[in-house]
């Protein structure tokens, strides 16, 4: 194995089993693309509205198998009635927790779907949580997400943590896409012993952010700065924050909601050169088109693989 291929990895602290089995879902390059489909669980079925078959885990599968992608993150039901006919063929990320979109989000809690146990079971190469920062019930999510933990160390299986803003008390502090709660979400990650880590990349805050009491003084301060610079600069330094909060856990950025491809690939440059170890790319994906899903990873995995100068937070 080259030394480049777990180069993301040299920073901080892995077992020899967690590093076999990152290695198994990395690219040459030290970059990774994994292509998630846990977004029926999340978001109901309104996702049968792509211009593609989207509906049908097998044409998921098959787009990952297409598309060149590293691994594919889903949940038990897909992973054990789909995913085994493919086993040899792409990793396997098995989503352990979930929640349904019906009950109101003020007080979001992610609870298991399936356990650590069946990704072994599986013949996953890595587990994936989604952990609700700052959510009111973090009492229960916290010691579930450290109860995971455990099994993975047992298993040797890396622990994606899908590090995501939530509740009522995340919205009237600035909302789930500010600096201040992505960076937050992220180090938590950190803390709770994450091997990988899934973010967002951060957004402008509200314009009335400074007016807020319980945000920080110093995160007022900060989006005051990056306000006032250009647009391409401010979204750079929110990656670069990013990566430096996870003091060298690698970091997967995400890319919501569906957008143009322009700005996808933009924002994937941005995030390449902010020091990320790769994408995390669902819907902006498999909803679109067939050809142009295809079109669009092969640009991603060009960029993956392309020699960056990228950024490297202080050690």
């Amino acid at each position: 194995m080259s030394k480049t291929k777990l180069r993301f990895f040299e920073r901080t602290h892995f077992t020899n089993g967690e590093l076999q089995n990152i290695s198994k879902f990395v690219r040459e390059s030290g970059r990774t693309l994994i292509l998630p489909y846990d977004q029926f669980v999340e978001h109901d079925c309104r996702h049968l509205d792509a211009e593609s078959d989207a509906g049908n885990p097998n044409y998921i599968l098959q787009l990952g198998l297409e598309g060149g992608y590293n691994a594919v993150a889903i949940h038990y039901g897909l992973a054990k009635r789909y995913w085994t006919k493919y086993k040899n063929k792409i990793p396997l990320i098995l989503k352990v927790n979930g929640k349904t979109s019906i009950p109101e989000a003020s007080k979001p809690l992610s609870v298991y779907t399936s356990f650590v146990e069946d990704a072994a079971k599986l013949g996953a190469v890595g587990v994936g949580y989604t952990m609700y920062y700052g959510s009111p019930r973090q009492d229960e999510d916290l010691p579930q997400l450290s109860k995971v933990r455990q099994e993975c160390e047992k298993y040797n299986l890396p622990l994606i943590v899908w590090a995501y803003p939530r509740g009522e008390a995340v919205d009237a502090k600035g909302g789930r896409d500010s600096s201040y709660m992505v960076e937050s979400a992220v180090r938590m990650a950190t803390e709770m012993g994450a091997t990988i880590i899934k973010a967002n990349v951060p957004q402008s805050a509200p314009q009335n952010y400074q007016d807020i009491a319980d945000v920080p003084s110093y995160y007022k301060k900060l989006e005051l700065q990056l306000q006032n610079i250009d647009a391409v600069s401010a979204v750079k330094e929110r990656i670069k924050r990013v990566v430096t909060a996870s003091q060298g856990i690698p970091v997967l950025f995400s890319g919501g909601s569906k957008v143009s491809d322009e700005d996808l690939l933009n924002n994937a440059q941005y995030c390449i050169q902010g020091g990320c170890f790769g994408f995390i790319f669902g819907r902006n994906m498999w909803k679109r088109p067939h050809k142009s899903a295809l079109e669009i990873t092969k640009k991603l995995i060009s960029l993956l693989d392309s020699p960056v100068k990228e950024f490297l937070p202080r050690e």
